[in-house]
C-alpha cells in the first residue's frame, strides 16, 4: 500500500528521468574506468614509466587517486550542468530558452568534461613521470592518457546522443531549434572516423615511430591497438549508423503516408542537428498540406466541389463560356408564414434538413448546387462538369428532392426545370467573385418554381427538358399546360410527373 501511494505521488516522468540519470551515471563510470584499464594496460606493455624505479608505486597510487577524483568531479560537474534541465524534465513544464539550449548540448557537454578531466590528468601523470623518471616518460604517459581521453570523449559524445533523446525530443518539442545547429552529422562522422581509424592509428605510429617511448615489445602493444580499434570502431559506426539511419527511415514511412494522401502524419523531432531540421520541416510540410486541404475542403462546400476543382483548374479569373445546361429551381412555399409562426433556431433546423435532401439528390444525380437564396437553391446540371444527359439527370433529382421533403414532412415546396444555353463561369469584380449561371434557363426555372407551387405534384418542368430526356424518363412525365411565364414574351409549355 505505501509503495503504492509513493508511485502516486511521484512525478509523471520521474521513472524515465531516473532511467537517463542512470544511464549517464553508468556511461561516465564505465567510460572512465574501462578507458583508464586500458591506458594501465597499454603503459604496462610498453614499459612506461621504465625510468621510475621504486617509485612506481607511487605513480600508481597517484594514478588511482586521480581516477577516482575525476569520477566525482566529473559527476558533481555534470549534475551542476544539467540541474536545470533535470527540474523542468521532472515536473513537466514549460523549459525556457536557456534550458532547451542545455538540454540540446547534453552530449558535448558530457564529451567536454569527460576530455577537460583526461587533458588534466594526463598533464599531472605526464609531470609527474617528468619528476620520478625522465622527459621520454613523461611524454609516454602523457600521449598514451591523451589518446586514452580522446577515445573516451568520442565514446561519450555518441552514447549520450542516444541516452538524452528522451529529453531532447521534449526540449524541441518545447522551442524548435533556431537556425544555427550545435551538433551536426559532420561531428558525428569526424568523432566516428576519430575512433573507427584516427586514434588507434596515431596509437600505433606512436609505438613504432622513432624515439621508440618505452622498453618492452611493441607488439603486444599493437595487437592491443588493432583490437581496440575494431572493438571501438564497431560500436562508433553502430552509433552513428542508428543516430542517421534511423531518423531517415522514419521519414521515409512518414512521406509515402503523405504520398498516398494521409496528412495525419507527424514525425517526432528528436535531433539537433541537420536531421532534425529536416524533421521539423517535414512536420511544417505536412501542416501546410493539411491546412490546404482544409481550406480546399472549407472551399468546396462553399461553392460545391465541381466548382473549387474548376477554380484550382483554371485560376482566379473572370472567366467562363456558354453552354446547354439544365437549370433547377427549388423554393419553400409560404416560408414568410412559417418565419413568422417559428423561432428562428427552428425555421434554420428545418431550411438545413431541407437543403440536405437537395444537395443529396442533385449530388447524386451529377448536378452543382449552385448558390442557396434564403429559403430557395439553384442547381446547375451540365456545368462546370460536362454531362451526358443533364436533362434526364435534372428531372430524376427534382423527383428525388420532392419525394424526400414529402417523406419528412415539415415543409411544402416548388420545383421549376429548364433547359438552354447560359453563361456559365466567374462573375464579379478581380477581387471578389464567384460561379454562377446566367441565362434565360436559370430565369424560366425560377418562374416555373412560383407556378409549381400550385400544382399537386409541386414540379413543372419545361417541353424542351422533357424532350431531351430519355425515353423512360419522358415516360414518368405528361404534359400539364401552356403558362405565360412573367418576364417571358412566348408561353412555355410544361411538363409535371406522372402521378
Amino acid at each position: 500500500m505505501r509503495t503504492s501511494r509513493l508511485r502516486q505521488s511521484l512525478p509523471p516522468r520521474f521513472p524515465l528521468l531516473l532511467r537517463t540519470s542512470l544511464g549517464f551515471a553508468g556511461l561516465g563510470v564505465g567510460s572512465s574506468v574501462c578507458g583508464s584499464g586500458v591506458v594501465f594496460l597499454l603503459l604496462v606493455l610498453q614499459g612506461i614509466p621504465h625510468d621510475v624505479g621504486e617509485h612506481g608505486w607511487t605513480m600508481a597510487i597517484c594514478a588511482a587517486a586521480y581516477t577516482l577524483f575525476s569520477l566525482l568531479a566529473g559527476s558533481l560537474w555534470t549534475a551542476l550542468l544539467q540541474r536545470r534541465t533535470a527540474v523542468w524534465f521532472l515536473f513537466d513544464r514549460e523549459p525556457s530558452e536557456d534550458e532547451v539550449r542545455r538540454a540540446l548540448r547534453i552530449p558535448i557537454d558530457l564529451a567536454l568534461v569527460s576530455g577537460t578531466l583526461w587533458l588534466t590528468g594526463s598533464l599531472v601523470l605526464g609531470t609527474l613521470a617528468w619528476v620520478l623518471g625522465s622527459v621520454w616518460d613523461a611524454m609516454g604517459v602523457g600521449l598514451t592518457i591523451l589518446l586514452g581521453g580522446l577515445t573516451t570523449a568520442g565514446l561519450t559524445y555518441l552514447l549520450a546522443e542516444r541516452l538524452a533523446r528522451p529529453v531532447m525530443t521534449l526540449a524541441l518539442k518545447a522551442r524548435p531549434a533556431d537556425g544555427t545547429v550545435s551538433v551536426t552529422v559532420l561531428t558525428r562522422l569526424v568523432v566516428t572516423w576519430a575512433l573507427a581509424s584516427g586514434v588507434p592509428m596515431l596509437g600505433v605510429l606512436l609505438v613504432v615511430a622513432p624515439p621508440n617511448l618505452g622498453s618492452g615489445d611493441p607488439t603486444p602493444s599493437l595487437i592491443l591497438l588493432s583490437a581496440i580499434g575494431l572493438v571501438i570502431g564497431a560500436i562508433a559506426t553502430a552509433l552513428l549508423a542508428r543516430s542517421v539511419a534511423s531518423p531517415l527511415h522514419q521519414l521515409k514511412v512518414a512521406l509515402d503516408r503523405v504520398a498516398r494522401g494521409h496528412t495525419d502524419v507527424r514525425v517526432p523531432v528528436d535531433d539537433s542537428s541537420e536531421i532534425g531540421k529536416l524533421q521539423a520541416s517535414v512536420n511544417d510540410m505536412v501542416e501546410g498540406l493539411r491546412e490546404q486541404a482544409r481550406l480546399r475542403d472549407l472551399f468546396g462546400r462553399h461553392v460545391g466541389a465541381d466548382v473549387a476543382r474548376h477554380a484550382l483548374e483554371f485560376g482566379a479569373s473572370l472567366s467562363g463560356d456558354v453552354r446547354e445546361v439544365t437549370a433547377l429551381f427549388v423554393d419553400v412555399v409560404d416560408s414568410t408564414a412559417m418565419a413568422y409562426q417559428s423561432p428562428p433556431v427552428e425555421v434554420v433546423r428545418k431550411l438545413n434538413r431541407f437543403f440536405a435532401s437537395v444537395v443529396d439528390a442533385v449530388g447524386t444525380h451529377g448536378g452543382l448546387v449552385n448558390k442557396f437564396q434564403g429559403d430557395a437553391a439553384l442547381c446547375v446540371f451540365g456545368a462546370p462538369t460536362r454531362l451526358a444527359d443533364p436533362a434526364t439527370a435534372a428531372l430524376q433529382a427534382a423527383r428525388s428532392i420532392r419525394d424526400s421533403v414529402r417523406e419528412a414532412g415539415e415543409l411544402d415546396l416548388g420545383i421549376g426545370v429548364a433547359s438552354g444555353r447560359v453563361f456559365a463561369g466567374q462573375l464579379g469584380s478581380s477581387s471578389r467573385f464567384e460561379y454562377t449561371v446566367i441565362g434565360d434557363a436559370v430565369n424560366e426555372a425560377a418562374r416555373l418554381t412560383d407556378s409549381a407551387k400550385k400544382v399537386r405534384s409541386r414540379i413543372l418542368a419545361s417541353q424542351a427538358v422533357v424532350e431531351a430526356a430519355t425515353t423512360t424518363e419522358r415516360g414518368r412525365w405528361r404534359r400539364h399546360r401552356r403558362l405565360q411565364l412573367r418576364g417571358r414574351q412566348q408561353p412555355t409549355v410544361t411538363y409535371t410527373p406522372t402521378a
